[in-house]
């Protein structure tokens, strides 16, 4: 009779993931943090087909720090849990769908006069 442990029995060696599992756990924390896409998509700004037509109707434009601006004005009120944002900046009204992140419509001072703006939850007045 013996009473010899092996090293084996104390120091157990180490057992790695199968391939399948660790693929499948990188998969997991990708798609916890979001893909790539989605994480551009929401740090970027975007204009509907309906507002380009819009600001180029009505000759609106915008200068880099004022799309900043914009950008931060998203991040606030989508932290407020707001949805369709009414933004006035300048003389300008944007309509903002702020989990797409994307604005909807746009309208200059001219043509914002007798409106009723519908479908929002806030308005945020952007300076």
């Amino acid at each position: 009779m013996t009473d010899r442990i092996s090293i084996g029995q104390l120091y157990p060696t180490p057992v790695s993931p199968a391939p399948a599992q660790a693929r499948r756990a990188v998969t997991e924390r990708n798609s916890a943090a979001g893909t790539f896409d989605q994480i551009l998509k929401k740090e970027t700004l975007r204009f509907s087909h309906h507002a380009e037509e819009r600001l180029r109707q009505r000759g609106i434009s915008f200068q880099p720090e004022q799309l900043a601006k914009i950008q931060s004005a998203i991040d606030k009120a989508a932290t407020k849990g707001a949805k369709d944002s009414l933004m006035l900046i300048n003389d300008t009204a944007l309509i903002v769908n702020i989990k797409n992140r994307t604005v909807v419509t746009a309208m200059d001072g001219a043509s914002m006069k007798d409106n009723l703006f519908t479908q929002i939850d806030s308005a945020m007045i952007i300076s």
